[in-house]
């Protein structure tokens, strides 16, 4: 009997349908076939439904189709089996009135969508060999994917784990924020300066999300108000904007792993009323006809435009505004559909403000209630009070956002009035609580009055919500003792600590397949769902067996990442030395120049000593600096400057190389942590709130060396002292230290080699002889060192010893592997979610019900 080619036999079915369609019939097995098709996992119906797509949605065939063809139609096929339990969830959610959890962030940083939505519907080998057996390959397609431009660090990733988890708890969400056409930039190194390049992301299309512009919404801004009396006697204020843009909504399934939950990712085009003046095109004004439409669509055409000039100012402020606006306005269309009394709001809908960014909505709901839905003050402040909560990210006072009062006032004059009146009444309430303290009274005033007057978003975010939270224990402790001090001794209890946490799906499950094969062998799959039974793989740490194929995996994780490496940078390196990784936003507060200068001492000590026996180090970095941030961008040059004289003297280059690796992203991100076997949490204690990535290092196997900083500390308590680097100063003696006079220069004349370095540096040796290049950063260094590199070096510098003298234990090395990944149970962003369901939004898991058929 012949064998059939399966390929084949589709393909005849494609034609076949194709002629039936030019005949008119409808012959069995051609067009159209059953419903239920649209939503079948069964390997035929997706190869039918890929090359569905690809001849009906793409206009090719097999032979003539594109990579980015062949990954559209896969995208496709997959979203359409995510469109039956979004709808389900939409209805059941409706059905069952479940209070909402609303999560408005300026960033979501999603990575890649196919491979996690494959994971989550638990289809990833199906699509696999309905590929295979088309002669496709589903990595090459996984990697024509475009990574959304939608956020820059890890504020969006955050968001970005958090909707994922709040789908896979089943937990009724809704993300909210900015369609960005473009992203922050796309970063190349060139000749080691950063240079950043148009991020045109939806250059092909964004196949997940779906378009509904029948929901757009119409944002005021600017103009001016008026006062009037209604025909009920009533006093009424009236906004008359100077211009009026459409916000029209684009929605992204969000769904949950292995369950019927698929929660929705809104996000917010800008769009001109009236995109095109016809009678100003007859004139001749050809520019002047879409006027409108291009100052619209900058709302949202890129994420963080650089805020130097008053213009980027002002269209910061605007951006924020607009989606908060949408996004209210939509929760507000939302709350009426359901039935639902306006009253009610803060009952169906828990909002979470991700930082001060999103901080002018606690404005934007007293308007829309008193102005356009004439709920009076009180009754309206109640409702936006229990509404809104509030996460502070920051420690750094230069962080946390406030607008010029004339450019507020100028961008939103009926917010600046209510604004105005929320500030009166809450001043007149710490008065009596402060009672004759008129220092603190300043203090906590909505409007900063000390010089040029600035509105304060992140006190508006405080007075307006119910509950604010730090996102690590030490970060939460000092919000209360520092930063937010007035606020927490008028309300302690509104303050809570919620330790951040990464979703495993994405960083363990997908970005690391061969751990996850091993894990799934010994304690098998559920650890995926329920990331705290990744503690049953602790037995095994003293296991050689399973040791040896620990290694292994880390080995083969460290040969795909010098692939890479290879093919970003052109840099080979050795997948037999130790991966010592640093990635993250590139700021002076996280010190990656720090390990630059160990970098260079290390160099220095092996050009001096010939013979030194040295572990030998690849030296891994990567991030974005900022667009205006001049000094961090130098802080890349010193980088990829030692980098480039280190990788190219004969005398080092088995022992030591650098990598700088261009436009770190989730999608790098996801070869990165697998492979890395050092994680640099670095920052000086107290300035970073919590740190993710740390959180993802230690999920692979990587040893952390770090300070007492952020969710470090809680790291290092749940992994065990034994198996974390530690160094530096404590948050208390970095105060003590500046509160007695931080002197840079004393440091130094304590270590011969660190200033060695320095005049290493400032000779010009790293910079082709210009003794000038890295003056700003050695100038601050000597006199200023607001971050404290001269004070921990020494300690930072002894650790690293400490490290290498670990790595050469290879079975203890190993052990101290496993147990880091054994024990972080702790940092999943399910818990962390459980916990804001619990303690903040009052929010339940609702399974969703099966409604439409399939």
């Amino acid at each position: 009997m012949n064998r059939i080619d399966p390929k084949e036999a589709i393909l005849n079915d494609h034609a076949n349908a194709t002629i039936a369609v030019r005949k008119n019939e409808s012959p069995a097995g051609a067009y159209p076939r059953p419903e239920h098709d649209r939503s079948s996992l069964s390997r035929e119906s997706l190869k039918r439904a890929f090359l569905d797509h690809l001849l009906y949605t793409q206009g090719k065939s097999l032979d003539i189709a594109s990579k980015n063809d062949l990954y559209q139609s896969l995208a496709h096929t997959v979203r359409d089996r995510l469109v039956p339990s979004w709808f389900d969830t939409a209805a059941t959610y409706q059905k069952r009135n479940a209070r909402t959890v609303a999560y408005l962030s300026a960033e979501f940083l999603m990575g890649p969508y196919l491979g996690n939505n494959l994971l989550s519907l638990g289809v990833s080998h199906e699509i696999r060999l309905a590929m295979s057996e088309l002669g496709l390959d589903l990595d090459e397609l996984l990697r024509q994917e475009e990574e959304p431009g939608l956020g820059n660090g890890g504020l969006g990733r955050l968001a970005a784990c958090f909707i994922e988890s709040l789908a896979t708890l089943e937990v009724p969400a809704i993300g909210y924020g900015i369609r960005y056409e473009y992203g922050i930039f796309y970063q190349t190194i060139m000749d080691g300066w950063q240079v950043e390049n148009t991020d045109a992301w939806l250059r092909y299309g964004n196949p997940w999300e779906i378009q509904h512009a029948e929901w757009a919404v119409q944002v005021k801004l600017g103009g001016h108000t008026e006062q009037y009396t209604d025909d009920s006697g009533r006093f009424r204020v009236r906004w008359v904007p100077e211009k009026t843009v459409a916000g029209v909504p684009f929605d992204t399934p969000i769904p949950g792993y292995r369950v019927g939950t698929t929660n929705t990712l809104r996000l917010w085009r800008a769009e001109a009323t009236e995109s095109f003046d016809f009678h100003v095109f007859n004139r001749g004004d050809y520019l002047g006809a879409v006027s409108k439409k291009v100052t619209s669509e900058n709302l949202s055409k890129v994420l963080y435009p650089n805020d130097e000039s008053r213009q980027g100012k002002e269209l910061r402020l605007e951006q924020q505004y607009f989606f908060v606006s949408c996004s209210l306005q939509d929760m507000l269309r939302l709350q009426q559909q359901r039935g639902q009394a306006i009253t009610s709001f803060h009952k169906s809908f828990a909002i979470q403000l991700n930082d001060t960014h999103p901080a002018i909505g606690v404005a934007e709901l007293m308007r829309l209630l008193v102005d356009e839905h004439l709920v009076p003050w009180e009754r309206a402040w109640d409702i936006t009070r229990q509404t809104f909560a509030y996460t502070n990210h920051t420690l750094l006072p230069e962080a946390l956002e406030r607008w010029p009062l004339e450019l507020f006032r100028r961008v939103l004059p009926r917010h600046l009035e209510i604004i105005y009146e929320i500030n009166a009444r809450f001043l007149n309430e710490a008065r009596i609580h402060f009672f004759g303290d008129e220092t603190r009274i300043a203090r906590l005033s909505l409007i900063d009055e000390s010089g040029e007057r600035y509105v304060r978003m992140a006190h508006l975010a405080c007075v307006g919500s119910h509950a604010i939270n730090g996102v690590a224990n030490l970060h939460s402790e000092l919000l209360k003792r520092d930063l937010l001090k007035d606020f927490y001794a008028m309300w302690p209890e509104k303050f809570q600590s919620m330790t951040n946490g990464v979703t495993p799906r994405r960083w363990v499950a997908l970005s690391n397949p061969r751990l996850t094969k091993l894990v799934t062998r010994c304690i098998g799959d559920e650890w995926i769902k329920d990331w705290s039974l990744i503690s049953n793989i602790e037995p095994y740490a003293d296991d050689p067996s399973f040791g040896g194929e620990w290694r292994a995996i880390k080995r083969a994780n460290k040969v795909d990442l010098a692939a890479v490496i290879l093919r970003k940078t052109g840099i080979r390196v050795d997948p037999d030395s130790m991966f010592d990784v640093q990635v993250k936003r590139i700021h002076e507060y996280k010190r990656q120049h720090l390990s630059a200068l160990h970098i260079a001492a290390l160099y220095h000590r092996l050009k001096s000593q010939r013979n030194l026996d040295i572990v030998p180090r690849t030296f891994i970095f990567g991030g974005k600096a900022a667009p205006g941030y001049a000094r961090a961008k130098l802080m890349i040059k010193l980088i990829t400057a030692i980098g480039d004289v280190i990788n190219n003297d004969p005398d080092v280059r088995d022992r030591l190389k650098v990598v700088f690796l261009p436009n770190y992203s989730v999608t790098l991100g996801q070869w990165v942590y697998p492979a890395a076997e050092l994680s640099e949490q670095i920052s000086l204690a107290g300035k970073e709130a919590s740190g993710t990535g740390n959180m993802k290092f230690a999920m692979n196997g990587a040893l952390t060396i770090g300070t007492m900083d952020g969710a470090n500390i809680e790291i290092r308590e749940e992994v065990g002292e034994d198996q974390f680097f530690l160094f530096g100063l404590t948050a208390e003696e970095v105060y003590a230290l500046r509160r007695e006079g931080y002197r840079p220069q004393e440091h130094l004349a304590r270590d011969p080699e660190l200033a060695s370095v320095l005049d290493l540096i400032r000779s010009g040796f790293f910079s082709r002889g210009d003794s000038e290049l890295f003056a700003p950063l050695l100038d601050d260094l000597l006199h200023h060192d607001p971050y404290m590199l001269l004070a921990d070096y020494s300690s930072y510098a002894a650790c690293q010893t400490r490290v290498d003298d670990a790595y050469r234990d290879t079975q203890g090395w190993t052990r101290m592997s496993v147990l880091n990944t054994a024990r972080t149970g702790k940092f999943s962003s399910d818990r962390a979610i459980r916990e804001y369901c619990e303690r903040i939004w009052k929010a339940h898991a609702v399974p969703v019900e099966k409604m439409y058929a399939r």
